[in-house]
Formats: structure tokens, sequence, C-alpha cells
């Protein structure tokens, strides 16, 4: 299905969790003098207005980001990716994980995106084109399957699936087991949302199951408006590097604080 845009949801509460851990983990990846690569499956269009109709319509980033930027010292990868964005483009841009894996990014990293919807697409190459890499317009999941083991072989990819389509929960824990055979030193990040029937359960304990070691991490936060079914994003990550626990507690510190306001 090609209906889902994010621009309704940029700079929610589920992407300041995500792309926060997401900039840890690049800059720490990075600090290493060795290439690596990063593929994202979902790319969606990398640069978002927050003060585009879509965004004002759902008002989901003045209950995100617009609160949660505090939360982050200037010096954290988020925070510094943030600036770096409003500087070139405006006081009202945000990043969607495409700009923010490159500007974490080296000359000697590689870079392969995937997004299949056509004007999502045609935006996401407009804003990568600065910086490099290979926008493709297929399918997520096959061009990963096609790419892993990639070259060079340390790297990450990032999985971030609009679920529209319920049979993506059943269907998800065997291609990410699959992708980590073919690279098992890879770091693969998933991304799911909490809703408040809970069809990522079943899903989560699947990846467990399959893969003992993987680390979940879940926050929670109220929804951002009546109705809503959204209430918490979670993490899928394997292979986490050193220190992402802690990370992990930084943030989910102060989205415990959330569950207490009012949205």
């Amino acid at each position: 299905m090609l209906s889902y845009q994010h621009a309704y949801h940029a700079g929610n509460l589920a992407d300041v969790h995500k792309h926060s851990l997401l900039a840890w983990t690049l800059d720490y990846m990075t600090r290493k003098d060795k290439p690596l690569s990063y593929i994202e499956t979902h790319a969606g269009r990398g640069l978002y207005d927050l003060q585009d109709a879509a965004a004002v319509k759902t008002g989901e980033a003045a209950r995100g980001i617009a609160l949660a930027e505090k939360w982050f010292a200037a010096d954290h990868p988020y925070r510094a990716v943030l600036s770096a964005i409003r500087q070139k483009h405006g006081a009202d841009a945000y990043p969607g994980s495409p700009l923010i894996a490159a500007e974490l990014l080296r000359r000697q990293d590689n870079i392969h995106l995937s997004e299949l919807h056509p004007q999502e697409f045609d935006a996401l190459r407009g804003a990568m084109t600065p910086y490099g890499g290979i926008f493709r317009r297929k399918d997520g999941w096959d061009m990963a399957q096609s790419l892993c083991p990639p070259e060079p072989r340390r790297g990450l990819l990032l999985i971030d699936p609009s679920y529209e389509v319920k049979a993506d929960y059943v269907a998800i824990p065997s291609r990410i087991a699959k992708l980590h055979r073919k690279w098992s030193v890879g770091v693969i990040i998933l991304w799911y949302p909490i809703l408040t029937d809970g069809p990522h359960k079943p899903m989560t304990n699947a990846l467990q199951k399959a893969i003992p070691d993987i680390t979940i991490h879940e926050v929670t936060f109220p929804p951002a408006r009546a109705g809503h079914r959204m209430i918490g994003s979670g993490l899928a990550v394997i292979n986490a590097p050193y220190g992402f626990t802690d990370a992990c507690a930084y943030v989910t510190r102060h989205f415990q604080n959330t569950d207490k306001r009012p949205m």
C-alpha cells in the first residue's frame, strides 16, 4: 500500500524516540575510523516542514519535538543534527532518519535508501542529493535482502515500515531473522508503534525467540489527540553497540514524565 505519508506525523514523540537513539548509535559507530554501510528500507521524504498543513493538522510535532527537544543536551547527536538541519533549511525544518544519517556519516560511508511512494521518493531524492548516496524506488525488503551483507560489512540497517497492513507484524520476524543470518555483524534496528490493542506483542515475542540476545526498548506516552491509537514507540535492535542500554535509559527517564503531562 502507498497511502502512508509521514508528513502528518513528523517530529512526534515516536520520532523523538527513534531518531534520538538512531543518532546516538550512528555517532557511536562513526567514532572508529572504519567505513560503514547505512541501509534504510522505508526512507520517507527525508526532510519535513513542521509548519506544513499536514503537520499542523495533526499537531503531533507540537506535542512531540517542540516539547522534547529540551530533554537533550546541546552536544547530544540528535540535538546537534536538529541544529544543523535548521541552519540549512530554516527553523521549522525537521529531519527524517535519512537526513539524520547523512549529517552523521562520513565520506567513506555508504548510504542506501529505498522508498516506494512516488511523491515521497521524489522529495527524498531532492533532499538527499546534496549528500550523495544511492536512492531506489523499490520495495525496501527486497533492497535489504539484495544488499546484505553489504560492503563495507560494518554498518546499520533501519527498518521503519508503515504497518498499514496487519500482516506486516506476522512477516517481520522471519524477514529480520533471514537478514541477520546473512549479515550477522550488522546493527539492525526495527521501529514499531505501540497501539492500544497491542498488535506488536506477538511480533516482539517471535523476534526474541528467534534472536535471544535482541534488545527491545519501548516507551509510552499519551495519545497525541482524542481517539489516537498510538500510545508508545518500540525499537528492536540486533547487535546493539556498547553503551546503548545507557542511552535508552536516558531517553526512558524523560518519557516517563510524559505519562504524567496532559497532552
